[in-house]
């Protein structure tokens, strides 16, 4: 692929990765990229690198524009290494007057690759730098997503090159927005936010009220993963100023395993009874979804029921280690319920409930457990726990307050 121009004198150098499937535990089952951007100005300037495997497609692009030699700073906006992982062989190749990076970008640079000679030049909020013709402006994104993060803005171009936020993992041979599938944009960006930034929801707000108040005018979103926003950069502000304050849908979700198929019938019964309130539901087993899609709907979702048989007095292990990932990244503003089949002491429930408990959700139902195969009785039981989560969720979408159930945990 040959590099792509942005704007007059700007273009995209990085590298497509159609093979990648996972992503420190999140599926990424359509690739990503690792985006780079160079700025061919009095002073020539690389934003941003890529990983290590991928530094020969790198510089293949930078020679189809200029001498690697003749570039003069390096932009480092995150420090991560399938951003950075190429630097010592890139810096090698272009020697740059300066290497330009936040305050915890240089001390994670020489976390990383113990090069205390590199030409370091640290920014602060707001700092401008003149490449000739064009205008650098730096600010700040500490833990969006690592504490080194920062944003730049090229102001004659108005393109904001966003570092991790406002990314996406997909391979493709289309590099703006308006090139590819909306649909399966939007899903890849929602999946990113979902897996990678819920942790950090209450920062994205501030940097986004931040932005606001700032009025920087925004022809383009440049990310580090996935396509250009250039058509309609004001989606992707959109949809973060939703995710940011976890706004869910009105709909449930229904995340369960599975033993000897006791749980799922609870399951389903649990099904029609949110079907009796006129609640749109998933049913996702665990089985068979992986825990990062699991995650995209829970995003987007206002209740979250959950469902796993006993295992040697705990959960099974598939339930134990989504709940182990869900509360990394502390989702909130949810509703919530646990049911599951037992033997003879039937733990898991009361894990389930503690476990969102932890994560501030409000929980409406004390929890369901049946032993062994459920009866009609039981699966009875099953419909009403259904009902009540939709008749919690119906008042909480009309606005009446609601409460937890108390003394369950």
């Amino acid at each position: 692929m040959k590099p792509i121009e942005l704007a007059k004198n700007v273009y995209w150098v990085g590298a497509v990765d159609w093979l990648t499937r996972d992503f420190h535990g999140y599926s990424t089952n359509r690739g990503t990229t690792y985006n780079a951007y160079l700025i061919v100005d009095e002073k020539i300037t690389l934003i941003d690198t890529v990983k290590k495997q991928y530094r020969s497609d790198l510089m293949h692009r930078i020679r189809n524009i200029i001498d690697p030699e003749k570039i003069d700073y390096l932009v480092v906006n995150h420090v991560e290494m399938d951003h950075s992982g190429s630097m010592p062989e890139v810096m090698e190749a272009i020697k740059p007057e300066k290497v330009i990076c936040s305050k915890m970008g240089q001390k994670a640079l020489l976390k990383h690759f113990h090069q205390e000679d590199w030409p370091y030049h640290v920014v602060t909020p707001g700092e401008e730098l003149s490449l000739g013709e064009k205008t650098l402006n730096f600010l700040e994104t500490r833990m969006l997503h690592w504490p080194d993060s920062m944003f730049t803005y090229l102001k004659e171009d108005q393109i904001l090159f966003s570092s991790d936020a406002f990314g996406e993992h997909l391979a493709t041979s289309e590099r703006f927005d308006d090139e590819v599938n909306q649909d399966v944009l939007m899903h890849e960006a929602t999946k990113y936010y979902a897996n990678i930034l819920t942790l950090y929801s209450p920062l994205v707000k501030k940097l986004i009220a931040k932005v606001q108040e700032m009025n920087l005018p925004i022809k383009m979103i440049a990310p580090d993963h996935g396509v250009v926003w250039r058509d309609n950069p004001g989606k992707i502000l959109e949809a973060y100023s939703r995710w940011c304050v976890h706004e869910g849908k009105g709909n449930a979700l229904i995340i369960y395993d599975t033993m000897w198929h006791s749980t799922e019938m609870m399951a389903k019964a649990i099904a029609d009874g949110l079907q009796d309130q006129g609640i749109g539901y998933k049913l996702l087993n665990l089985q068979v979804n992986h825990r990062s899609d699991v995650m995209t709907d829970v995003l987007e979702a206002s209740a979250i029921i959950l469902g796993c048989p006993t295992l040697n007095n705990g959960m099974l292990p598939r339930m134990a280690g989504f709940l182990m990932y869900m509360r990394g990244l502390r989702p909130t503003n949810k509703i919530g319920a646990a049911f599951g089949s037992f033997g003879w002491s039937g733990e898991a429930v009361k894990l389930m409930n503690k476990a969102m408990g932890e994560m501030k959700f409000t929980i409406c139902h004390p929890g369901l457990k049946v032993q062994y195969v459920p009866e009609h009785t039981h699966l009875k039981e099953c419909v009403e726990l259904g009902q009540t989560v939709g008749k919690t969720l119906n008042d909480f979408i009309a606005g009446r307050e609601i409460a937890s159930v108390e003394d369950i945990i």
